[in-house]
């Protein structure tokens, strides 16, 4: 088990930049596949990027791609979300979660953060 925590949320106008950090803590935090997802009001919660063990694994939503990227600092037990040209429909609470396996399913991931809030006016 791993314990995370999110922070770096907040109010930004569109076009602006923010930087995401998950601080792990627990044992084996690089053994963990390290994801971001986010949940919009009224909508499912999203998968929006992922990063593997190995750092071979490193997919990302559509609808973020190009826009933003994740990393991770294992010495650090750090995962981070830099979100570049952020739209409104951006809006949502991003959680950072870890899993066993290396995938995109929300359900496999059985770690969670508590959520950090970002909101992009335009």
């Amino acid at each position: 088990q791993v314990q995370l925590v999110e922070s770096g949320g907040g109010l930004v106008q569109a076009g602006g930049s923010l930087r995401l950090s998950c601080a792990a803590s627990g044992r084996s935090f690089s053994s963990y596949t390290m994801g971001w997802f986010r949940q919009a009001p009224g909508k499912e919660r999203e998968f929006v990027a992922a990063f593997g063990r190995s750092g071979a694994f490193t997919p990302y939503a559509g609808s973020v791609k190009g826009r933003f990227t994740i990393s991770r600092d294992n010495a650090e037990n750090t995962v981070y979300l830099q979100m570049n040209s952020l739209r409104p429909e951006d809006t949502a609470v991003y959680y950072c979660a870890a899993s066993r396996l290396i995938t995109i399913a929300t359900s496999a991931y059985d770690n969670w953060g508590q959520g950090t809030q970002v909101t992009v006016s335009s």
